[in-house]
């Protein structure tokens, strides 16, 4: 199996011009829950290109976004910029072993990452590193997002096939489902409170982006260089149904985000 770095090595440039950039209302939860209305640190895992953590600029004092891709640390070193009182540092090294200091971080975050992390060794570093009453949120979007019910249902269809390949030519890398984050952070007994919510986002997008964000996806780029082609991937599929469904309209992207929350 590949591992997941690599997996996500060589489009940072375009996972960065076309992933959704969390809510703000993300970091307003948090700190609520935080008892801690200006973070002084704040501990984004797999940050990927920053657009986790540029959330916070302006809401915390400190950022250290944790990424273990250099190409994605480059596109995050261009992203994130000191401003509004907000220091970031972008720090190489993996989820499991940040090397930051016990009880240093009042919030840490994991955006569209933890699905790829081991709970065995990520939750326990995550106790370690947040303070006493700290807040821990898993933060995941639905895919897709609500269009158009036939763009979303191509989409569909293609995430489905990209599955199939993944395990039929074992291209995938562990990961862990989505829908039992929940159970993970209570049966870890790491945690003092636990639960899970959801929160609603809108951007906006066209059939160009749609199709660019689908290639972003890891499974599709797995696929692309084990010489899948893209008709057999569903790219095919979703091109010539969101063209001729959206032509070059731009429509809201109605995003749902999943947060699985735990304070230590």
């Amino acid at each position: 199996m590949a591992d997941s770095v690599e997996r996500f090595s060589g489009f940072a440039a375009l996972y960065d011009e076309v992933r959704p950039v969390p809510p703000v209302a993300f970091t307003e939860l948090l700190v609520q829950l935080a008892r801690a209305s200006r973070p002084a640190l704040v501990v984004d895992l797999g940050s990927g290109t920053g657009v986790s953590a540029v959330i916070w600029t302006g809401r915390a004092d400190r950022v250290v976004a944790v990424e273990p891709s250099e190409d994605m640390r480059a596109a995050a070193a261009a992203r994130l910029r000191p401003e509004r009182g907000t220091e970031f540092e972008i720090r190489d090294a993996r989820a499991a072993h940040t090397a930051l200091a016990d009880g240093c971080a009042d919030v840490v975050t994991c955006s569209q990452s933890l699905h790829w992390l081991d709970p065995e060794t990520t939750f326990p570093e995550v106790a370690r590193v947040l303070r006493p009453g700290g807040v821990f949120a898993a933060i995941d979007c639905d895919w897709p997002p609500a269009i158009d019910w036939e763009v979303d249902a191509a989409y569909e269809r293609m995430d489905r096939s990209t599955r199939h390949l993944e395990a039929e030519l074992g291209v995938v890398p562990r990961r862990w489902e989505k829908s039992g984050h929940l159970g993970r952070i209570l049966s870890s007994g790491l945690f003092r409170w636990s639960t899970e919510l959801a929160l609603s986002h809108v951007e906006s997008g066209g059939a160009d982006r749609l199709v660019a964000l689908a290639e972003t996806q890891g499974g599709v780029v797995a696929l692309r260089q084990a010489g899948v082609a893209d008709e057999d991937i569903g790219l095919d599929d979703l091109r010539h149904v969101a063209r001729a469904v959206l032509g070059r309209e731009v429509r809201p992207w109605w995003w749902t985000y999943r947060v699985r929350l735990g304070v230590v």
